[in-house]
């Protein structure tokens, strides 16, 4: 009976790290004024077109990715790449220099085997003043092999590469905390077991599962900044400025 009561307990954490970017993302996209040029790039799947019904919406990707990838780690299965504007490298996009007021890039950095040369890029597309809205994870698990080249990146990365390649940064926030990131990641060691491990936890380790959930929970109530040390990634919002 304690067994199940602990089981059942509600530790609300670790759940979902996607509703958070896309509400934030939604937020800056509906900021931007209507009838504006934004590129989408790396857009994959557009599922992201769907925030700017306002905009003059351009998406572009290298659509070499199937969904299946080399098999090895997270995929998930199949891909769409029908849809798209622009299939092109990402570093060069053949678009005329300033043709964009805004240019959004949704966790696709991780992706890239130069990152800094899509910055590069940005540049040279947006508009002055034009607005660069990224997201990328702080610490990932290896998905879409073999097109996963970085865990993540930190907030001292973008700090580093915007300034370096003519954006000023007017926001930079995190998502999640530390608390929430490792509960997030608890919450996958049953499929992980069962894939890598060919077995399935037991009860007692179901309950343990659920212990470590619960203190989780009870710290990250009490949080006082822990995303400086790990979180699920970061929201930037930067602007053209040279």
């Amino acid at each position: 009976m304690i067994i199940k009561k602990i089981i059942k307990k509600d530790d609300s954490i670790g759940f979902d790290n996607k509703t958070p970017r896309e509400t934030w993302l939604k937020e800056k996209l509906e900021k931007i004024p209507k009838g504006s040029s934004i590129l989408d790039a790396g857009a994959g799947e557009l599922q992201y077109k769907k925030f700017c019904n306002h905009l003059n919406y351009t998406s572009q990707d290298f659509a070499k990715y199937d969904g299946k990838g080399n098999q090895e780690a997270l995929q998930p299965g199949i891909w769409d790449n029908s849809k798209l504007d622009i299939i092109s490298d990402i570093s060069s996009i053949p678009r005329n220099d300033s043709s964009f007021d805004a240019i959004m890039c949704i966790e696709v950095l991780e992706h890239l085997p130069y990152p800094s040369e899509a910055f590069k890029e940005f540049y040279r597309l947006l508009k002055i003043n034009g607005k660069l809205i990224i997201t990328a994870p702080f610490s990932g698990l290896t998905h879409f092999a073999p097109y996963h080249f970085y865990t993540g990146f930190n907030k001292y990365f973008y700090e580093e590469v915007l300034s370096a390649n003519g954006f000023k940064i007017l926001e930079i926030a995190p998502n999640g905390n530390y608390y929430e990131y490792l509960a997030q990641k608890i919450r996958r060691l049953p499929s992980i077991i069962n894939k890598y491990s060919d077995s399935k936890i037991n009860i007692f380790e179901k309950v343990f599962i659920k212990l470590i959930l619960i203190i989780l929970n009870k710290y990250n109530k009490k949080d006082k900044g822990s995303s400086e040390l790990l979180c699920f990634g970061y929201h930037v919002l930067a602007q053209k400025v040279k």
